[in-house]
């Protein structure tokens, strides 16, 4: 039973899977053209065109911004935070499932996340950008798959997968209607793991 236990416990991530290098090089690609943008030329023009404008997606049919969106970041750490949970869970499942059932799922997850934040607000004028809803679709989809594996909560606290998919799941689920001002999109992450569990149930790829 020892051994066990310990096993799961140094099995996330691994080697870059396929799907997963292609993720990452695209959004770290798009990133480093944010900073040039921004920083150089003096333009967040990209944020605009290709982040995730709910009244655009709405009224001018900007559709594409529910795939792009995802690729783009608003700061170093966001990326940083995004691809490593990306890497920690995403190989693995990649690893489970093979490449196609896996990009299925990012697609699923991520267009997902976009539609739930263009239905809750409407009329919202400011980009969300990021891979965080797909993240939080890959989290769950782990949880679900991998019960019992040990994660380190901020490297120091040892949890379930289960139990950290559960107490993440009700912080989004609390955020996304309380009306928070912390410029996160709740919705997305929660939108990523509602479509995610739909997918999941409905393609029966839960099993081992």
């Amino acid at each position: 039973m020892s051994y066990y236990y310990q096993k799961p416990q140094i099995s996330f991530g691994g080697p870059l899977t396929r799907a997963v290098k292609i993720i990452i090089i695209c959004c770290v690609a798009v990133f480093l053209y944010q900073l040039i943008a921004e920083e150089i030329i003096g333009s967040s023009d990209i944020n605009l065109i290709f982040g995730l404008v709910p009244i655009l997606v709405w009224k001018k049919f900007f559709v594409w911004q529910l795939f792009t969106y995802a690729f783009l970041h608003g700061g170093i750490f966001h990326i940083l935070f995004n691809m490593f949970a990306l890497w920690m869970f995403g190989c693995e499942l990649e690893r489970h499932w093979g490449t196609r059932v896996f990009v299925k799922y990012a697609l699923v997850t991520g267009i997902g996340a976009g539609i739930s934040t263009v239905i809750a607000t409407p009329n919202m004028g400011v980009p969300t950008i990021g891979a965080s809803g797909l993240v939080y679709g890959i989290l769950l989809a782990y949880g679900l798959l991998f019960p019992n594996r040990v994660i380190y909560l901020y490297l120091l606290f040892p949890i379930k997968a289960k139990h950290f998919v559960l107490i993440f799941g009700a912080i989004e689920f609390y955020a996304s209607w309380s009306g928070s001002s912390d410029n996160i999109a709740h919705f997305a992450h929660l939108g990523g793991m509602l479509f995610g569990f739909v997918y999941l149930r409905y393609h029966s790829l839960l099993s081992g």
